[in-house]
């Protein structure tokens, strides 16, 4: 038998080192919601009686759940409490998935149209984020994402050569067997290592297309685009970096964020 809403609530908080108290009890509510224990629709304790049960002040939890409705995973009926929503907003950027997964919202089609992939040499851009040498052997993988037909966004994927970072992970044999269907690299690395890469960071930037990226996401030179660039660990080493540029065709992406 699975744990009870209240056995959850109810056990010791967890708070990593110079963790603030808020964002532990934001991610212990938050990972409830997400994995079904606290269901869709839960009236949570007060705020007095939540913080008296996880062991901690008020103004934590206060903050915590202040975080958890900005963020969609709870409404509050007033005069009654606060809710778990019955509509949890979709995972993004918080969580490490491939891009077409982040990108399809609204049950549109999403198609991966891989370009080319290929070995090649490590730039300085993609050396830097992988700890590698300018020059060192890597895998390369440009695709061009659709939604309903329409092009939103260009992948292109780098990943290291095993014999140039000892990242835990013979990327050169995964590589070779994989099928170069219509997926990202990144897609094919989550079905063969499962849950192996832990931890990822995304920067954000404005830019605009160009030439050659106007003419695969079908706008202008100069239109506005959004360029993501995200890192990947595995084993606590870099893995993979991924830089995405999305055209003004895709009209959002759910980006989590919390207090420092």
């Amino acid at each position: 038998m699975g744990t009870t809403a209240e056995e959850y609530l109810n056990s010791p908080l967890v708070i990593a080192h110079r963790q603030p108290i808020r964002i532990a009890v934001y991610s212990r509510l938050a990972s409830g919601i997400r994995s079904g224990v606290l269901p869709a629709g839960t009236l949570l304790p007060r705020e007095s009686e939540l913080a008296e049960r996880l062991g901690v002040s008020r103004t934590p939890v206060r903050e915590a759940l202040i975080l958890l409705e900005e963020d969609g995973l709870l409404t509050t009926k007033r005069g009654v409490g606060r809710f778990v929503t019955d509509s949890l907003p979709a995972l993004g950027l918080e969580k490490i998935q491939p891009f077409e997964d982040i990108i399809a919202t609204g049950g549109s089609p999403v198609d991966v149209s891989p370009i080319k992939t290929m070995f090649d040499s490590a730039t300085e851009f993609v050396a830097d984020r992988l700890g590698i040498s300018v020059g060192d052997d890597t895998w390369f993988r440009e695709s061009l994402i659709s939604v309903d037909g329409s092009p939103a966004a260009i992948v292109q994927e780098h990943l290291p050569s095993h014999r140039d970072a000892e990242v835990g992970l013979d990327i050169d044999a995964t590589l070779r067997q994989l099928s170069d269907d219509k997926r990202t690299l990144l897609a094919e690395l989550i079905e063969h290592v499962g849950a192996s890469f832990s931890k990822g960071e995304c920067h954000l930037a404005a830019s605009t297309a160009g030439e050659s990226r106007a003419s695969l996401l079908h706008v202008a030179a100069d239109a506005p685009v959004l360029i993501l660039t995200e890192t990947i660990l595995h084993n606590n080493r870099p893995a993979y970096v991924g830089k995405y540029i999305v055209s003004t065709n895709v009209h959002g992406l759910s980006i989590m964020q919390s207090g420092i």
